[in-house]
């Protein structure tokens, strides 16, 4: 039988234990500050942190998910370590899913770092296509590029 997950979106008193996740599960960078984009994606509403909880409260799954008005995307999709292979990921992405659909954003899409083939795996036995493309990056306060 697989575990259920009760998902919503976050709550300010979520912050600790979403950035603690984060931390726990490598999703974090030393140029992003994870409690920053957490506030940022929860301030408007083309954007949200939704987060799943297990059955005994506590949480254990995120997804930011948001649009640009044409393109949904995801970031911070992260699952405790400990409950991975469980289909906590599975309903996050699904929760992602219905979260764009509701907003009217038909195509959601995703960045993976090249090296990271079992991410990779994930979403591809979730449906999702290796695109071609090049991402191009700025920093905007003159930072130099980051990796």
């Amino acid at each position: 039988m697989a575990a259920t997950l009760a998902i919503s979106s976050a709550v300010d008193a979520d912050t600790p234990a979403i950035v603690d996740l984060w931390l726990r599960c490598g999703l974090t960078r030393p140029w992003n500050d994870p409690a920053a984009d957490l506030t940022q994606a929860r301030r408007g509403p083309n954007s949200d942190v939704l987060v799943g909880r297990d059955a005994d409260g506590k949480l254990t799954a995120t997804v930011m998910v948001g649009h640009d008005g044409h393109r949904g995307w995801v970031y911070y999709v992260a699952v405790d370590p400990a409950q991975q292979k469980s289909g906590f990921g599975r309903a996050m992405m699904a929760a992602a899913e219905c979260w764009l659909s509701r907003h009217g954003i038909l195509k959601m899409q995703l960045m993976v770092r090249a090296d990271n083939a079992k991410v990779q795996k994930f979403y591809e036995a979730l449906g999702y296509a290796a695109q071609e493309r090049v991402v191009f990056a700025r920093w905007l306060d003159g930072r130099d590029p980051t990796p």
